[in-house]
Protein backbone atom coordinates (compact mmCIF):
# COMPACT_ATOMS: atom_id res chain seq x y z
CA UNK A 1 0.00 0.00 0.00
CA UNK A 2 2.93 2.11 0.90
CA UNK A 3 4.25 1.76 -2.51
CA UNK A 4 1.35 2.09 -4.40
CA UNK A 5 0.68 5.77 -2.44
CA UNK A 6 4.72 6.50 -3.54
CA UNK A 7 3.54 5.99 -7.22
CA UNK A 8 0.82 8.27 -6.90
CA UNK A 9 2.42 10.84 -5.67
CA UNK A 10 5.52 10.55 -7.91
CA UNK A 11 2.72 10.63 -11.09
CA UNK A 12 1.10 13.29 -10.33
CA UNK A 13 4.14 15.32 -10.16
CA UNK A 14 5.63 14.32 -13.14
CA UNK A 15 2.27 14.61 -15.04
CA UNK A 16 1.55 18.03 -15.84
CA UNK A 17 4.81 18.87 -17.20
CA UNK A 18 4.71 15.64 -19.44
CA UNK A 19 1.58 14.94 -20.74
CA UNK A 20 0.92 15.29 -24.55
CA UNK A 21 -0.89 18.14 -25.92
CA UNK A 22 -4.12 16.38 -27.07
CA UNK A 23 -7.18 17.03 -28.30
CA UNK A 24 -9.62 15.65 -26.28
CA UNK A 25 -7.60 16.80 -22.71
CA UNK A 26 -9.41 20.41 -23.21
CA UNK A 27 -11.93 19.83 -21.16
CA UNK A 28 -13.69 17.45 -19.09
CA UNK A 29 -16.98 17.07 -21.21
CA UNK A 30 -17.88 12.99 -20.98
CA UNK A 31 -19.36 13.45 -24.81
CA UNK A 32 -15.86 14.46 -25.80
CA UNK A 33 -13.56 11.91 -23.64
CA UNK A 34 -16.27 8.33 -23.97
CA UNK A 35 -15.62 9.69 -27.78
CA UNK A 36 -11.72 10.09 -27.59
CA UNK A 37 -11.51 6.51 -25.62
CA UNK A 38 -13.65 4.69 -27.91
CA UNK A 39 -11.73 5.86 -30.79
CA UNK A 40 -8.04 5.48 -28.99
CA UNK A 41 -9.30 1.45 -28.62
CA UNK A 42 -6.79 -0.75 -31.51
CA UNK A 43 -6.00 2.53 -33.03
CA UNK A 44 -2.75 5.00 -32.78
CA UNK A 45 -2.82 8.40 -31.41
CA UNK A 46 -1.83 10.34 -34.27
CA UNK A 47 -4.01 8.55 -36.38
CA UNK A 48 -7.06 9.81 -34.32
CA UNK A 49 -6.16 13.03 -33.96
CA UNK A 50 -8.30 14.34 -37.08
CA UNK A 51 -10.28 11.82 -37.03
CA UNK A 52 -11.52 13.05 -33.70
CA UNK A 53 -11.60 16.56 -34.69
CA UNK A 54 -13.76 15.71 -37.80
CA UNK A 55 -16.40 13.97 -36.07
CA UNK A 56 -16.71 16.36 -33.32
CA UNK A 57 -17.12 19.39 -36.17
CA UNK A 58 -19.56 17.43 -37.93
CA UNK A 59 -21.33 16.25 -34.68
CA UNK A 60 -20.79 18.45 -31.72
CA UNK A 61 -23.01 17.32 -29.54
CA UNK A 62 -24.99 14.05 -28.24
CA UNK A 63 -27.53 15.04 -29.34
CA UNK A 64 -26.35 14.86 -33.15
CA UNK A 65 -24.73 11.74 -32.56
CA UNK A 66 -28.03 9.95 -31.79
CA UNK A 67 -30.00 11.35 -34.71
CA UNK A 68 -27.10 10.75 -37.54
CA UNK A 69 -27.92 8.69 -40.61
CA UNK A 70 -25.28 5.49 -40.03
CA UNK A 71 -23.96 5.58 -43.38
CA UNK A 72 -23.10 8.61 -42.79
CA UNK A 73 -21.62 7.73 -38.98
CA UNK A 74 -19.76 5.19 -40.93
CA UNK A 75 -18.74 7.24 -42.90
CA UNK A 76 -17.19 9.60 -40.36
CA UNK A 77 -15.51 6.52 -38.97
CA UNK A 78 -13.84 5.41 -42.30
CA UNK A 79 -10.69 3.73 -42.10
CA UNK A 80 -10.56 3.60 -38.10
CA UNK A 81 -11.93 0.12 -38.26
CA UNK A 82 -13.90 -1.86 -35.62
CA UNK A 83 -16.85 -0.18 -37.08
CA UNK A 84 -19.20 -1.72 -34.61
CA UNK A 85 -17.40 1.26 -32.06
CA UNK A 86 -19.22 3.30 -34.11
CA UNK A 87 -22.89 1.98 -34.06
CA UNK A 88 -22.51 1.63 -30.32
CA UNK A 89 -21.74 5.26 -29.53
CA UNK A 90 -24.40 6.19 -31.61
CA UNK A 91 -26.79 3.64 -29.55
CA UNK A 92 -25.67 4.88 -26.40
CA UNK A 93 -26.39 8.21 -27.10
CA UNK A 94 -30.05 7.85 -27.97
CA UNK A 95 -29.68 5.94 -24.60
CA UNK A 96 -28.81 9.28 -23.34
CA UNK A 97 -30.97 11.28 -24.91
CA UNK A 98 -34.17 9.58 -24.98
CA UNK A 99 -33.94 7.84 -21.44
CA UNK A 100 -31.58 9.54 -19.36
CA UNK A 101 -32.59 13.34 -20.77
CA UNK A 102 -29.51 14.66 -22.60
CA UNK A 103 -27.46 14.13 -19.33
CA UNK A 104 -24.76 11.86 -19.50
CA UNK A 105 -24.88 9.26 -16.47
CA UNK A 106 -22.18 10.77 -13.70
CA UNK A 107 -21.84 6.99 -11.73
CA UNK A 108 -19.21 3.98 -12.29
CA UNK A 109 -22.96 1.93 -12.77
CA UNK A 110 -24.37 4.19 -15.09
CA UNK A 111 -22.09 4.56 -17.69
CA UNK A 112 -21.21 1.37 -17.44
CA UNK A 113 -24.55 0.43 -18.73
CA UNK A 114 -24.15 2.38 -21.82
CA UNK A 115 -23.79 0.53 -24.91
CA UNK A 116 -20.05 -0.67 -26.19
CA UNK A 117 -18.89 0.50 -22.81
CA UNK A 118 -16.41 -1.58 -20.86
CA UNK A 119 -14.59 -1.64 -17.23
CA UNK A 120 -11.63 0.38 -18.56
CA UNK A 121 -13.93 3.02 -20.75
CA UNK A 122 -16.17 3.42 -17.30
CA UNK A 123 -12.90 4.08 -15.25
CA UNK A 124 -11.26 6.38 -17.43
CA UNK A 125 -14.43 8.20 -18.18
CA UNK A 126 -16.22 8.52 -14.18
CA UNK A 127 -12.71 9.26 -13.33
CA UNK A 128 -11.80 11.99 -15.78
CA UNK A 129 -14.81 14.17 -16.09
CA UNK A 130 -16.33 13.23 -12.73
CA UNK A 131 -13.30 12.41 -10.47
CA UNK A 132 -14.24 9.07 -9.30
CA UNK A 133 -12.44 6.40 -7.72
CA UNK A 134 -12.39 4.19 -10.82
CA UNK A 135 -9.17 3.25 -12.37
CA UNK A 136 -8.90 2.48 -15.83
CA UNK A 137 -7.05 -0.60 -16.70
CA UNK A 138 -6.17 -0.68 -20.30
CA UNK A 139 -2.50 -2.37 -21.80
CA UNK A 140 -0.55 0.79 -21.19
CA UNK A 141 -1.53 0.16 -17.17
CA UNK A 142 -1.21 -2.98 -17.28
CA UNK A 143 2.48 -2.98 -18.71
CA UNK A 144 3.30 -0.25 -15.91
CA UNK A 145 1.83 -2.04 -12.68
CA UNK A 146 3.35 -5.60 -13.92
CA UNK A 147 6.94 -4.18 -14.17
CA UNK A 148 6.92 -1.90 -10.93
CA UNK A 149 6.00 -5.01 -8.82
CA UNK A 150 7.03 -7.86 -11.32
CA UNK A 151 3.85 -9.35 -11.40
CA UNK A 152 3.97 -12.10 -13.21
CA UNK A 153 -0.33 -13.13 -13.56
CA UNK A 154 -1.15 -13.21 -16.77
CA UNK A 155 -2.80 -9.69 -17.88
CA UNK A 156 -5.39 -11.55 -20.11
CA UNK A 157 -7.44 -13.30 -17.33
CA UNK A 158 -10.03 -10.78 -15.92
CA UNK A 159 -9.07 -11.77 -12.84
CA UNK A 160 -5.81 -10.07 -13.13
CA UNK A 161 -7.38 -6.57 -14.67
CA UNK A 162 -9.83 -6.85 -11.23
CA UNK A 163 -6.84 -7.11 -8.89
CA UNK A 164 -4.75 -4.83 -10.44
CA UNK A 165 -7.80 -2.19 -10.81
CA UNK A 166 -9.23 -2.63 -7.05
CA UNK A 167 -5.20 -2.21 -5.98
CA UNK A 168 -4.98 1.15 -7.60
CA UNK A 169 -8.69 2.11 -6.44
CA UNK A 170 -7.51 2.14 -2.90
CA UNK A 171 -4.78 4.52 -3.48
CA UNK A 172 -6.72 7.30 -6.31
CA UNK A 173 -6.88 10.41 -4.45
CA UNK A 174 -10.04 12.31 -4.32
CA UNK A 175 -9.67 15.67 -6.69
CA UNK A 176 -7.09 13.82 -8.42
CA UNK A 177 -8.91 11.14 -9.97
CA UNK A 178 -8.76 12.16 -13.43
CA UNK A 179 -4.97 13.27 -13.59
CA UNK A 180 -3.77 9.98 -11.97
CA UNK A 181 -5.49 7.91 -14.82
CA UNK A 182 -4.17 10.15 -17.63
CA UNK A 183 -0.73 9.56 -16.15
CA UNK A 184 -0.66 6.05 -15.77
CA UNK A 185 -1.93 6.16 -19.38
CA UNK A 186 0.44 8.94 -20.49
CA UNK A 187 4.08 6.80 -18.70
CA UNK A 188 2.71 3.69 -20.55
CA UNK A 189 2.41 5.46 -23.44
CA UNK A 190 5.32 7.31 -23.78
CA UNK A 191 8.01 6.02 -21.03
CA UNK A 192 6.91 2.22 -20.54
CA UNK A 193 6.49 1.78 -24.03
CA UNK A 194 5.04 -1.15 -25.85
CA UNK A 195 7.36 -1.94 -28.02
CA UNK A 196 10.53 -2.16 -27.36
CA UNK A 197 12.74 -0.55 -24.24
CA UNK A 198 11.40 1.01 -21.84
CA UNK A 199 12.80 4.51 -21.34
CA UNK A 200 13.77 4.04 -17.76
CA UNK A 201 15.97 6.42 -17.55
CA UNK A 202 13.42 9.28 -17.78
CA UNK A 203 10.62 7.29 -15.50
CA UNK A 204 9.33 9.03 -12.85
CA UNK A 205 8.79 5.64 -10.88
CA UNK A 206 12.28 3.94 -11.58
CA UNK A 207 13.34 4.02 -8.13
CA UNK A 208 10.29 2.51 -7.55
CA UNK A 209 10.03 -0.91 -10.35
CA UNK A 210 11.43 -3.79 -9.35
CA UNK A 211 11.77 -4.79 -13.30
CA UNK A 212 14.05 -1.76 -13.51
CA UNK A 213 15.59 -2.83 -10.44
CA UNK A 214 16.37 -6.87 -11.84
CA UNK A 215 16.69 -5.39 -15.54
CA UNK A 216 13.21 -8.10 -16.24
CA UNK A 217 11.09 -5.64 -17.78
CA UNK A 218 11.43 -8.00 -21.14
CA UNK A 219 8.96 -10.87 -18.78
CA UNK A 220 6.34 -8.65 -18.14
CA UNK A 221 3.74 -8.15 -18.62
CA UNK A 222 2.91 -12.32 -19.06
CA UNK A 223 0.07 -12.72 -21.73
CA UNK A 224 -1.80 -15.66 -23.65
CA UNK A 225 0.05 -17.36 -26.73
CA UNK A 226 -1.13 -15.29 -29.74
CA UNK A 227 -3.16 -18.03 -31.85
CA UNK A 228 -1.90 -17.85 -35.68
CA UNK A 229 -4.46 -16.12 -37.90
CA UNK A 230 -6.79 -17.41 -40.35
CA UNK A 231 -6.18 -16.84 -43.50
CA UNK A 232 -8.29 -15.95 -46.19
CA UNK A 233 -7.83 -15.74 -50.25
CA UNK A 234 -10.30 -13.30 -51.91
CA UNK A 235 -10.93 -12.16 -55.31
CA UNK A 236 -12.24 -8.74 -55.64
CA UNK A 237 -13.49 -7.35 -59.19
CA UNK A 238 -13.40 -3.45 -59.36
CA UNK A 239 -16.04 -2.98 -62.21
CA UNK A 240 -15.91 0.34 -64.47
CA UNK A 241 -18.96 1.32 -66.27
CA UNK A 242 -19.64 5.57 -67.97
CA UNK A 243 -16.89 6.24 -65.05
CA UNK A 244 -19.01 4.80 -62.07
CA UNK A 245 -17.99 1.46 -59.91
CA UNK A 246 -19.93 -1.04 -58.93
CA UNK A 247 -20.26 -1.39 -54.87
CA UNK A 248 -22.33 -3.25 -53.09
CA UNK A 249 -23.12 -3.43 -48.83
CA UNK A 250 -22.03 -6.33 -47.17
CA UNK A 251 -24.64 -8.49 -45.00
CA UNK A 252 -25.12 -6.93 -41.71
CA UNK A 253 -24.48 -9.70 -39.39
CA UNK A 254 -20.37 -10.54 -39.75
CA UNK A 255 -16.91 -9.08 -40.35
CA UNK A 256 -17.34 -5.56 -41.36
CA UNK A 257 -21.45 -5.65 -41.42
CA UNK A 258 -23.09 -3.02 -43.36
CA UNK A 259 -20.17 -1.24 -44.60
CA UNK A 260 -19.74 -1.13 -47.98
CA UNK A 261 -17.31 -3.19 -50.90
CA UNK A 262 -16.29 -3.74 -54.14
CA UNK A 263 -17.94 -7.01 -55.78
CA UNK A 264 -15.55 -9.84 -54.40
CA UNK A 265 -16.05 -13.48 -54.30
CA UNK A 266 -14.11 -16.23 -52.00
CA UNK A 267 -10.77 -17.74 -53.32
CA UNK A 268 -7.86 -16.43 -56.07
CA UNK A 269 -9.56 -16.49 -59.28
CA UNK A 270 -7.56 -16.23 -63.10
CA UNK A 271 -8.51 -13.08 -65.38
CA UNK A 272 -10.86 -15.28 -67.21
CA UNK A 273 -12.57 -16.79 -64.37
CA UNK A 274 -13.14 -13.06 -62.69
CA UNK A 275 -14.26 -11.78 -66.39
CA UNK A 276 -17.09 -14.99 -66.27
CA UNK A 277 -17.40 -14.11 -62.73
CA UNK A 278 -18.44 -10.56 -64.02
CA UNK A 279 -20.44 -12.07 -66.95
CA UNK A 280 -22.68 -14.19 -64.70
CA UNK A 281 -23.88 -10.80 -63.11
CA UNK A 282 -24.97 -9.30 -65.89
CA UNK A 283 -22.08 -7.04 -66.27
CA UNK A 284 -21.09 -7.86 -69.52
CA UNK A 285 -16.95 -7.44 -69.30
CA UNK A 286 -15.09 -5.75 -72.25
CA UNK A 287 -11.39 -5.27 -71.13
CA UNK A 288 -9.37 -6.13 -67.99
CA UNK A 289 -7.59 -2.68 -67.73
CA UNK A 290 -5.06 -4.15 -64.85
CA UNK A 291 -5.19 -6.35 -61.38
CA UNK A 292 -3.57 -5.62 -57.80
CA UNK A 293 -3.18 -7.68 -55.23
CA UNK A 294 -3.05 -6.35 -51.24
CA UNK A 295 -3.05 -8.18 -48.10
CA UNK A 296 -4.98 -7.23 -45.24
CA UNK A 297 -4.68 -8.32 -41.70
CA UNK A 298 -7.55 -8.47 -39.26
CA UNK A 299 -6.59 -9.28 -35.49
CA UNK A 300 -7.68 -13.04 -36.22
CA UNK A 301 -8.00 -13.23 -40.20
CA UNK A 302 -5.74 -11.98 -43.21
CA UNK A 303 -7.00 -11.26 -46.18
CA UNK A 304 -5.25 -12.29 -49.26
CA UNK A 305 -6.80 -9.73 -51.45
CA UNK A 306 -6.38 -10.29 -55.65
CA UNK A 307 -8.40 -7.43 -57.45
CA UNK A 308 -8.93 -7.59 -60.93
CA UNK A 309 -9.98 -3.39 -62.90
CA UNK A 310 -12.86 -4.48 -65.48
CA UNK A 311 -14.64 -1.85 -67.97
CA UNK A 312 -18.02 -3.23 -68.65
CA UNK A 313 -20.82 -2.26 -70.43
CA UNK A 314 -23.90 -2.63 -68.31
CA UNK A 315 -24.49 -1.57 -64.93
CA UNK A 316 -26.05 -4.69 -63.94
CA UNK A 317 -29.25 -4.34 -61.22
CA UNK A 318 -27.25 -6.08 -58.51
CA UNK A 319 -24.97 -3.13 -57.74
CA UNK A 320 -24.68 0.61 -57.04
CA UNK A 321 -23.25 2.47 -59.36
CA UNK A 322 -20.86 5.45 -57.90
CA UNK A 323 -18.64 7.72 -59.56
CA UNK A 324 -15.40 8.29 -57.44
CA UNK A 325 -16.56 11.63 -55.95
CA UNK A 326 -19.53 10.02 -54.44
CA UNK A 327 -17.50 7.11 -53.25
CA UNK A 328 -15.23 9.60 -51.60
CA UNK A 329 -17.88 12.16 -50.31
CA UNK A 330 -20.82 9.16 -49.29
CA UNK A 331 -19.82 5.84 -49.50
CA UNK A 332 -18.02 4.42 -46.15
CA UNK A 333 -15.29 1.71 -48.01
CA UNK A 334 -13.57 0.14 -45.12
CA UNK A 335 -9.49 -0.05 -45.25
CA UNK A 336 -10.14 -3.55 -46.29
CA UNK A 337 -10.91 -2.08 -49.57
CA UNK A 338 -9.40 1.56 -49.62
CA UNK A 339 -6.01 0.18 -51.15
CA UNK A 340 -8.26 -0.37 -54.59
CA UNK A 341 -10.29 2.78 -54.56
CA UNK A 342 -6.63 4.68 -54.63
CA UNK A 343 -5.51 2.54 -57.49
CA UNK A 344 -8.65 3.82 -59.40
CA UNK A 345 -7.83 7.70 -58.21
CA UNK A 346 -4.22 6.99 -59.83
CA UNK A 347 -5.27 5.46 -62.60
CA UNK A 348 -8.05 8.13 -63.55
Amino acid sequence: MEKNKQIVDALLAWYPEHARDLPWRKDRNPYHVWLSEIMLQQTRVEAVKEYYKRFLKELPTIEDLAVVEEDRLLKLWEGLGYYNRARNLKKAAMTVVDELDGQFPDTYEGILALAGIGDYTAGAIGSICFDLQTPAVDGNVLRVYTRLMEDASNIDKQSTKKQIREQLAEVYPKGHCGMLTQALMELGATVCVPNGAPKCDVCPLQELCMARQHDSWQQYPVRDEKKSRRIEEKTVLVLQCDNRIAVRKRPKKGLLSGMWEFPNVEGRLTEQQAADIATKWKAAPEHLKMNYSYTHIFSHVEWHMTAYYLTCRTMCEEFQWVTIDEMEADVAMPSAFRPFVQVLKESK
